[in-house]
Order: structure tokens, then sequence, then C-alpha cells
């Protein structure tokens, strides 16, 4: 611009000159030769002047358009916010003030922006669903940290690459597919191959209008709910399943009753006494089932306070000595030798009890007539223990891992046989781990299992 300008001054007053030397050449040739003979070296100062004006007047123009130019260029490199000094008349300070007035306003709202996108990343990245956005080529546009655990990769690697190459679950670019085909935002579920049972949600919803080719694709781990879903449908399952057998002999037995077996005194005896014992079955089942229900709720209120462990298992061992003598089996306390007086668990006394009970029943049930059951007890200087074995049939090993699951029996019909509902070791569970301890178990098959139960110790809860 500075040329153009210099070039335009200079060929004005080099025209004004030209012009003015042909209208006296016009009146008189003699004239014009006298006259530039004369003058001749004045006008070369003229014209050398002139020029030395043109390029100190286009110098003095350009300069604010070059420094808006400047400026113009850090913009565009990204410094926002820088302002222009310009020097000059009022139309270049207009154009200067216009121009750092743009420079600011763009600075706050990319500082908006900036704000905005960050915010959004946060709140992005602590959603438990992985949000991935991608444009119409399949590229990632973005990825929360979620997304890449979910679908095993690198988010912050991820974006400008193709779907494909960021993730290899061949279910899971399916359903995007047929999201970015659909009319309306598709939802579907797929299990992941080769994970041991972990489940998905895709939910693929294309960008609002024609201006933003795409989709946002939303993952959820479904994997907890399905499987709350399959405890509670085999809950229902063997809850219903445990009912039918009691209901359908107390049927049969009132049946038989109303038949005339009522009129035979051995007869009427006999299926009265079946209908109290399924009757008592029923009634331990609802207890039992009541009872996990509760304590999964965290409805049970436990009130954890200083219980003497010892004393307790006395108190266990007395409750149960009836039962025991009737299999003429032999309850045995081993208190340690070395332990002092007053061993005291933190616990709820209520809970307490009823694991004891429950593992001392149990042992009770299934071990033959004549064997042995031991509880014996410890402590450590941060817990306590006991343990309830006994010499009774045991457990597989492949079955071990499983005795706490709800109605899970290893055998069936003889655990029916004793009366057991097959909730009373998933209580122990439950109980033990809302007072903060643990339950393990040790068995071998035809030798017996040990049961052992840690909590806290009394004063260091």
């Amino acid at each position: 611009m500075f040329w153009r300008l210099f070039s335009t001054y200079l060929v004005l007053v080099l025209a004004a000159v030209g012009l003015l030397g042909l209208l006296v050449r016009h009146r008189s040739e003699e004239m014009f030769r006298e006259l530039m003979s004369e003058v001749a070296v004045a006008l070369a100062g003229v014209v050398v002047l002139a020029t030395v004006a043109a390029f100190a007047l286009a110098r003095l123009f350009v300069r604010p358009l070059i420094e808006l130019r400047e400026g113009a260029r850090k913009l565009a490199d990204g410094d926002l916010g820088h302002k222009i000094r310009v020097t000059g008349g009022a139309e270049h300070y207009e154009l200067a003030e216009t121009f750092n007035a743009m420079s600011a306003r763009l600075a706050s709202t990319f500082r908006l922006l900036d704000h905005d996108r960050e915010q959004l990343r946060a709140i992005l990245s602590g959603m438990v669903e992985g949000v991935v956005a991608i444009d119409d080529q399949r590229r990632v546009l973005f990825a929360n940290e979620r997304a890449g655990q979910l679908l095993e990769f690198d988010p912050r690697k991820a974006v400008n690459q193709k779907l494909c190459d960021v993730t290899r679950l061949a279910p899971f670019h399916a359903i995007v597919e047929q999201g970015l085909t659909a009319a309306e935002p598709h939802r579907e579920e797929f299990d992941v191959p080769g994970s041991g049972g972990r489940h998905l949600e895709v939910y693929v919803s294309r960008f609002p209008g024609q201006g933003m080719p795409g989709a946002v694709v939303v993952v959820n781990d479904t994997t907890e709910v399905r499987q709350a879903e399959r405890m509670r449908q085999d809950f229902v399952a063997n809850a219903s399943h445990e009912l039918k057998t009691p209901i359908a002999v107390i049927k049969s037995s009132v049946e038989a009753l109303q038949d005339g077996a009522a009129e035979d005194p051995h007869t009427l005896a006999s299926f009265l006494e079946q209908v109290a014992r399924e009757s008592d079955r029923m009634t331990y089942l609802v207890k039992d089932m009541l009872s996990l229900s509760r304590i999964e709720s965290g409805s049970l209120g436990l009130e954890p306070r200083v219980v003497v462990l010892d004393r307790e298992i006395s108190d266990c061992m007395e409750r149960h000595h009836p039962r025991a003598d009737t299999k003429t089996l032999t309850l045995v306390e081993k208190p340690p030798p070395d332990a002092p007086a007053n061993v005291a668990a933190w616990a709820d006394p209520d809970a307490l009890r009823q694991v004891m009970d429950n593992l001392v029943d149990n042992a009770i049930k299934y071990t033959p007539n004549g064997g042995r059951i031991t509880v014996r007890w410890g402590a450590t200087a941060d817990t306590v223990s006991f343990e309830v074995e006994d010499t009774g049939v045991g457990i597989p090993e492949g079955d071990v891992n499983r005795v706490f699951e709800r109605f899970y029996r290893v055998d069936r019909a003889r655990g029916r046989a004793e009366g057991s509902t097959g909730l009373g070791l998933s209580i122990v569970k439950h109980l033990v781990q809302a007072m903060r301890g643990q339950v393990r178990v040790n068995s071998k098959l035809g030798k017996g299992t040990t049961f052992r139960v840690t909590l806290p110790r009394a004063g260091s809860a």
C-alpha cells in the first residue's frame, strides 16, 4: 500500500509539472526553451522535493494501517486483547478504537468459552456414564474418562481418530451405526465379549439440525443392575419354590382330613402333625426372609455396644444343648488358655446372638449322631474371633464359595428334611458385615466344617 500511495503522489506532481510545461510550450516554443534553460535546476529541485514530500505523506498515511495490520495478525495468532496505539488523523484513531474494542470483546468471549468448556469437561469427567461425541466421519470429537474405562481406550489420544480405531468392540460399533441412521435416538444393550459378564447400555442421539452432523454416544455400565435384577428374580423364584412345598403338604393334609381321614384318631394326629410341621417351616422361612430384607435395606437399626464374648458363647451353648443331646452330639467350649477374662466384642448383642445361633444350629443339623461340635474363641489387640467347628458331612470344594448365597443348599433334600430355610448363612454374612466384621468357612468333604467370625474388639472400634 505504501508504494502505491507514493507512486500516486509522485505521478500527480510530475503530471502537474508536465502539464505546466505543455501549456508554456503551447504558448511559445521559444519561451519554453528560454524558461527551461533558466529554471531547469530549480525544476529538478522541485521534482526532488516533491518526491520526498510524496514519500513522507505516503509513509505518514500508511503507518496506522500497518499498525492495524500487525494488530490483526497478532489477534489471529491468539494474542487476544492486544491493543493498538495509533498516531494519525481522527479517522485512524476511530478505526484503532474500534479494533481495540473488538479485540477486547473477542478476548472476553473466548475467556467465557474457555470457562464454559472447562466447566463442561469437568461435569462430563465426573459422570458415571461414558460420553463420546463423533462427527459424520466417525471421528472422535470428545470422550470423557468414563468412556475410556468402559470401552477400554485412552480418551486423551482418541480425539480426531476414527471410532473404529479407538475401540474394537464390534457390538458397540453396530449399535452406533444403527443410531446414526435412525430417525430417533437409539438405545440398545450388549454383553462385552470376554469380560466375564460385563453388560453395557448404549444410547446414540444425532446432533440436532443440519449445521453439525454427527452424534453423541452415552455408555452406561448396567452390570450391577442386571445382577441385582437376576438376584431379585432368583429370590422370588426360590421363595416361591420353598413356599410351594409346605403349602402343598398342608393343602393335601387338609383335603385328606375333609375326605374322612379325621374320623381315624391316629390318622388325624399324623396329618395334624404334618400341618403343624409345615406351618412352622413357613413361619421360619418368612421370618428369615424378613430378617434378610431388613438387613439388606439397612433398616435393621443395629446398636453396637460392649458384648462379653465368652458369656455369649456359654449362653448359646446352653440354648442348643437339648437339641444336641437328642442327636447324642458333644458340645464343647474351648477358651484360649492365655486369653484375659471378659474378652469383649464391639457388636450388636441381638445380631451377635443370631449369628451364633445360626452357626451352631447349622452344625447340629449337618453333624451325624455321635459327632462333636467345638466352639473356640480368641482375641488380638484389635479384633475378637470365634469358630464353630463340627465333624459333620462337610462341603464339597466347588460349593464352599456359594454357601452364603440365599436359598443355596449343598444337599437340598437333606436341607429340607432338617428344616433348613437356606437363608441362615446368608443372614450370618450380612449381619457380620453390618457389624464391620468378616466370616470365613473352611471345610473338607466327609470331615467337617469350620466357620470363623471376626469382629472389632471393644475399645478399638
